[in-house]
């Protein structure tokens, strides 16, 4: 992509009204548009960071041997009856329609993967079985002064999983909590991502999340430092030891809750009589497990732990692109450099822009791709290298450059 042909165009400063880092750096780079408060538009580099986080996420889901569907968000208030949340879920956005019908934005998709499970899911030769979507989410919230992290519309994924019994649930819940921890290795926040205990809402008695630390957190967890694992405020005096190790020596983190898993039992399959014939011909109730994941929350998460005071620093897996190219003085030769270094299978977006070096500069810092090449007719047929977290600029020519940059970016 050229940068003189993007339709968006970076801000020279972030916008004051926003609190978190990761909206201002967001909105001033051009990532996304903000329309109201929790609500925003992913422009073309923002969407680019979200597909790569849905490719990621996807990848892993299929690896478990999950299954993709894609459910509505317009739900009836039938389903929500059925289990008692018309009324106590508080999140939801409700309406009538012409005909004085009453519908909600779905929150949660509970109420509607288990009849939809029901018509098709009859023998124990069926379980277990695990279906994902990943797909926008509306919550009525009043907390929305954190930018993606907490908003009224986001996208989500959201795995539910269905079994004979606890065992099997069980089996499957730590599969999911390895699947979990390796996603957030690959979008490069696991060093300061935890699993957390903590409380199971509406949803369950107890419950897991995974809690990023970072001082943009809205949460309060508390943490073995040893073990890495955590209890959630709302559950501390319950619980005031790890859980692991037993150790009571925990330290108190503000932390973004990027993920949660809950053990649901019956609770949404007893409402729906959502049996399975088992081997003897008798019915008994399906068990099952949910699991969430926030991919615009995900997003600004790894901005709140990934950047420094000039801007975003994405790491390699997420970056919108593999290789920011500056041109500094309409050297011929970066033509002929963006489309060799398209030829050999990268991603790059190309700053052709009739601009000054001190402003490309900024942009790239802003920007945050983790690897900048610069050409000019100084450097003649070399390139000057610069990872965005590195001080050290190199200088070498293609062919040198490109071996680096595949040995960087696969391991070749």
């Amino acid at each position: 992509m050229r940068l003189s042909q993007l339709f968006t165009k970076t801000l020279k400063q972030p916008p004051k009204d926003e609190v978190s880092i990761s909206s201002k750096y967001l909105i001033q780079a051009g990532f996304v548009d903000k329309l109201m408060a929790g609500v925003y538009s992913y422009l073309p580099l923002g969407f680019l960071v979200l597909k790569n986080i849905e490719r990621i996420i996807r990848e892993e889901m299929l690896a478990i041997g999950a299954q993709e569907i894609f459910m509505p968000s317009l739900t009836p208030k039938e389903i929500w009856e059925k289990t008692g949340r018309w009324e106590i879920f508080t999140d939801l956005y409700k309406f009538k329609d012409a005909g004085n019908k009453d519908f909600a934005l779905a929150a949660t998709h509970e109420e509607v993967i288990v009849p939809l499970v029901k018509k098709y899911i009859k023998s124990y030769k069926d379980l277990p079985c695990g279906i994902f979507q990943i797909q926008n989410k509306f919550r009525s919230e009043l907390r929305v002064k954190s930018g993606l992290i907490r908003g009224r519309e986001f996208l989500m994924k959201d795995l539910y999983s269905f079994h004979q019994d606890e065992d099997d649930l069980n089996n499957y819940y730590d599969q999911v909590i390895n699947t979990y921890q390796k996603i957030f290795k690959r979008v490069g926040i696991d060093q300061q991502t935890v699993l957390t205990i903590a409380s199971g809402g509406t949803f369950s008695k107890f419950s897991h999340e995974f809690q990023t630390i970072s001082s943009a957190g809205e949460d309060l967890i508390y943490l073995c430092e040893k073990c890495k694992v955590a209890i959630n405020k709302e559950i501390v005096n319950e619980q005031k030891k790890c859980s692991i190790c037993n150790g009571k020596n925990l330290k108190a983190k503000k932390s973004i809750e990027v993920g949660n898993i809950f053990k649901l039992m019956d609770k949404y399959t007893k409402p729906f009589s959502l049996f399975y014939q088992n081997e003897k011909g008798q019915n008994k109730l399906i068990l099952m497990g949910s699991y969430g994941l926030g991919l615009s929350r995900l997003m600004a998460t790894i901005i709140e732990i990934n950047h420094d005071k000039n801007g975003m620093i994405w790491p390699k897996a997420v970056s919108p692109f593999q290789i920011h190219l500056i041109d500094l003085d309409n050297n011929k030769l970066s033509e002929e450099l963006y489309n060799k270094l398209k030829d050999q299978g990268f991603t790059v977006i190309f700053d052709d822009r009739d601009l000054s070096a001190g402003e490309k500069f900024k942009d790239a810092d802003l920007l945050g791709i983790r690897v900048r090449l610069i050409s000019s007719k100084r450097l003649k047929d070399k390139l000057e290298i610069k990872f965005r977290d590195e001080a050290k600029i190199k200088i070498n020519n293609l062919a040198n450059v490109i071996n680096e940059l595949k040995h960087y970016y696969y391991n070749v």
